[in-house]
This record gives structure tokens, sequence and C-alpha cells, in this order.
């Protein structure tokens, strides 16, 4: 809160001529002094009022300067301290700074005190009003980052409530279709939503609201491949082994959606008529990239031969490397089809 009216001053002295003379001076360059004989008279007199600044003489009897000042500091919403010294004591000075004290002023004989305790008040004060500007500042941004992560939130759980939506209509109209081929390709699209449904699914329940934990949003997918892959005719195992990655929220995506193309691949065409393995690994590769790799044991890929099935998954998945800034690689030494992509974590 900014000063109104006149600054107040507590001044504690034990002498009373300097008390008096501090009253006087104090009280003609504007501000509102109260004096106090000793430590413990101004320690109850600040328990009792509010006061913008006090001023605290080192040598006083009983309690002392620096006592009076760790006192004063110990009090809840504490006035800023100006310390005052003798000349010769620049060691009483540095261990008032380090007590807490705002500043400290040289007691010498005139007027010359006055105005340099006049003028570290000003300082002080200006320093007081620059702190309080940072902290407001500081707790407005706090609150505005607290709403605009609610927002997210928010905004995540919408967005993943819709894709449910859109993914149960999706099953429905397939479920409604005769054409094999045309209600395979609406399931492969309701297994893409998915992939982008978890994501917002992460981070609607997540404090990060940001970036996805890739461990668990990779062993969450995997899961759900796994039981619309894995069947009694058809048993696929699917294995995951990942580090605790965290990806922003569009590298998340992509990398979900080439997970899910990759495996679904790797599940159609890699164990025709018999039972088979695809294990996914997402590795820190650096610092600064990630390594994914989706493998199978199967039959492999062939060589210039027919695309199989509507080809659009291929195509997704070269989209997504594209965002990402990187490719997909085949390894042609693997027995069956080992894809890898190695990317930048940010």
């Amino acid at each position: 809160m900014p000063i109104s009216g006149p600054v107040k001053v507590l001044y504690i002295d034990d002498d009373a001529g300097l008390r008096t003379l501090a009253a006087r001076s104090l009280t003609r360059r504007g501000y509102a002094v109260t004096l106090a004989e000793g430590g413990a008279e101004g320690l109850a007199l600040v328990g009792a009022e509010t006061f913008d600044l006090v001023a605290v003489d080192h040598y006083m009897p009983g309690m002392d300067g620096l006592e009076t000042l760790k006192k004063l500091r110990a009090l809840p919403a504490a006035p800023p301290v100006v310390y005052v010294t003798g000349s010769e004591e620049g060691r009483i000075a540095v261990a008032a700074l380090k007590a807490g004290a705002a500043d400290y002023v040289v007691k010498t004989i005139g007027s010359d005190f006055f105005d340099l305790l006049a003028s570290a008040f000003d300082q002080v004060l200006k320093r007081a009003a620059l702190e309080r500007g940072k902290a407001a500042a500081e707790e407005q941004l706090r609150a505005s980052n607290a709403r605009l992560e609610t927002l997210l939130s928010e905004v995540n759980h919408r967005v993943a409530n819709s894709l449910q939506l859109v993914s149960a209509m999706v099953r429905l109209q397939a479920g409604a279709l005769d054409d094999g081929a045309a209600r395979d390709a609406l399931e492969d699209t309701q297994r893409r939503i998915a992939a982008i449904a978890q994501v917002h699914r992460r981070l609607y329940t997540s404090n990060d609201v940001e970036s996805v934990d890739m461990q668990e949003y990779l062993g969450a997918l995997v899961e759900e491949l796994g039981e619309t892959w894995s069947s009694n005719a058809a048993p696929r195992t699917l294995s995951l082994a990942a580090d605790p990655i965290r990806l922003k929220t569009d590298r998340a995506v992509s990398l979900g959606v080439i997970v899910t193309e990759l495996v679904s691949n790797a599940c159609k065409y890699a164990y025709p008529g018999r039972a088979g393995e695809v294990r996914i690994a997402l590795s820190q590769d650096d610092g600064e990239h990630f390594l994914l790799a989706v493998e199978d044991d199967g039959v492999g890929m062939v060589e210039n031969g027919p695309a199989r099935g509507t080809g659009l998954g291929t195509k997704l998945i070269r989209a997504m490397a594209q965002s990402l800034q990187t490719i997909v690689e085949y390894d042609p030494g693997h027995s069956g089809v080992r894809a890898t992509l190695r990317g930048a974590l940010n």
C-alpha cells in the first residue's frame, strides 16, 4: 500500500537531547516523529502503532541497538529499520545490515547528520515501494498463471470429452456398416481419435497442463491397443519400455499417432495366422533428443511390393514425423520390421 500523509518515523535513542533535536529536525523535513528512549519502549510502540520507518541508535543501556533491531525484525509486518552508528564503527554497521537493517547512518554532530538520516529514509522508502510493487506484480502473475492453468485444464477436459463423443459416433457408424473395408477404415479412425483423446485426458488429470508424461501416456495407449488387437484367434503381445520423458502437447499427439499407426500395422500384418509380439521403446537419446522404436519379428516388409490397406496410415506417419521435424526410418537388417524415429525433446 502507498503511504498516505506524512511518513511516520519512530526514533529510538537513549540520549534525550538528541531525541529532541531529531524530533525538531525531522518534523521540519515533513516527517511525523515519535520518540522512544530505549529498545523496550520502542518495541512496545511498534507493537501498538504503525510506523513507516524506525531509526535505532546502537549504544543504549539494557537492550542495545542490535538486540532491538533483531526483535523488531522478528515482528510481523516489521517496518524497515535505519541503524545509527558511530563514525568509527564500520564493523557494527556491517553487523546491523546482516541482522536486517535497511540502511545505516553514521552519527555526527550538526545538521549534516539529519540530512543524511532524511536521505537514508528517502532511499529506504523508495526501495520498500519498489519491493511492494514487485511483490504485487509477482502475486498478480501467480494468480494469472493459476487462472490460465485452470482454464487450460478445463479446455483439455472438454476436448477429451468431445473426442470421446466423436469416437463413440464413429464406433456406432462402423457397427452399422456391412462393408468390411469401410468398417475397418472407421475402426482405424477411432483408434487415431483415441490416441489424441488420451493426450488431453492426461493433461487435465495432471498438475502440468502444458506437457505430457510420455511414459504414462504410452503405457495407457499401448494397453488400449493391446485390448483392441489381441484376441484368442490372433494373440498379440505388446511390450513397452519407456523413459520418463515429457513432451509438449502437440509433440505428444504426433508421437502418439505414429505409435498407433506403427503398432496397428504390426498387429495387422506381421504375424498372419499366428501369435506374435510387438515391442515399443521410447528412450532419451541424449539431453536434447528422444528415440522411438517399434519392432516385430514377423514376416517383414516386401520391398517394392503392393501397399497393404488404404495407405492412409503411411501418409499419417509421414505427416506426423514432419511435424516433429524428423522422419521414420526402417531397419533393413531386422528380421521383421523395425521402425525408428529420432526427434527433439523441445
